[in-house]
């Protein structure tokens, strides 16, 4: 069964999304590899980032993380400190210590096959790209892509965290495609509502050669399908955070009521 929603399924924002995230690229480098054989070879990379506070994703990513113990409070009487004779006060809540959780990225590299150069580079952000310390390294592999003459394509499907870049002239919108082309000096974006299809969009190689194409919606479209996220998602309930504003709620419910 499709998605209810024409575009990004808010719903796939939650438990489900490294699921979706590491489908997504998979997808999209099986779109290119036809468009792009014999001089270019598109490869997913993995990287590891450490998240330090993965408490903020709590139901979402990591379901398994304890986030806080609350002690229940004892009858039993308060002991006297031993070196002081003097009674403390027991603590009313006790919080584990909240190790660093390593996330995996997939990334999808365009390499020239000749010289195994990196080209363009596809980003798919995650949470740890949109958050402290994250998005500070994320945003010096940013610079550093665009340094090295790379094309960085970011698709950002998560309407949590901070966006990567800002710019007065970005529109309120949950979602984000954004193209850097090389020594460009300009960032191509194309805002999404949760009424619009995301994008078909071009992925630049080396001149003089054409742009690949990608068809966003048509790539979630297919995962969906395939990965049956219908079966585990409950649209009976909220979207997850952050909430929606009251026009976007409306729609939602206006279009899950006959789902």
């Amino acid at each position: 069964m499709p998605s209810p929603f024409p575009g990004m399924d808010p719903y796939l924002e939650a438990a489900l999304w490294p699921d979706v995230h590491n489908a997504l690229a998979s997808k999209l480098r099986a779109f290119l590899v036809p468009q792009l054989r014999p001089k270019y070879a598109a490869r997913l990379e993995i990287y590891v980032v450490e998240d330090t506070s993965p408490e903020s994703e709590i139901g979402i990513l990591y379901p398994d993380v304890e986030v806080l113990q609350i002690r229940q409070r004892s009858s039993a009487p308060e002991l006297p400190n031993r070196q002081s004779n003097i009674a403390t006060t027991p603590a009313p809540l006790t919080l584990p210590v909240i190790q660093p959780v390593e996330i995996r990225i997939p990334t999808i590299e365009i390499r020239d096959t000749a010289n195994n150069v990196l080209v363009s580079c596809i980003e798919i952000l995650s949470p740890v790209n949109k958050r402290e310390s994250g998005i500070t390294d994320y945003r010096k592999k940013r610079q550093r892509l665009y340094n090295a003459n790379v094309h960085l394509i970011e698709i950002n499907l998560l309407r949590r965290g901070t966006r990567p870049f800002n710019h007065p002239r970005l529109p309120n919108v949950p979602y984000l495609v954004t193209l850097t082309r090389a020594s460009s000096g300009v960032i191509n974006v194309w805002p999404v509502t949760l009424q619009d299809t995301l994008p078909t969009i071009p992925v630049p190689l080396r001149e003089p050669d054409p742009d690949a194409v990608l068809d966003l919606q048509a790539a979630l479209e297919a995962i969906y399908d395939e990965a049956g996220y219908d079966l585990s998602i409950d649209y009976s309930q909220q979207p997850p955070p952050p909430a929606f504003g009251k026009s976007d709620i409306e729609w939602i419910q206006a279009r899950l009521a006959n789902y």
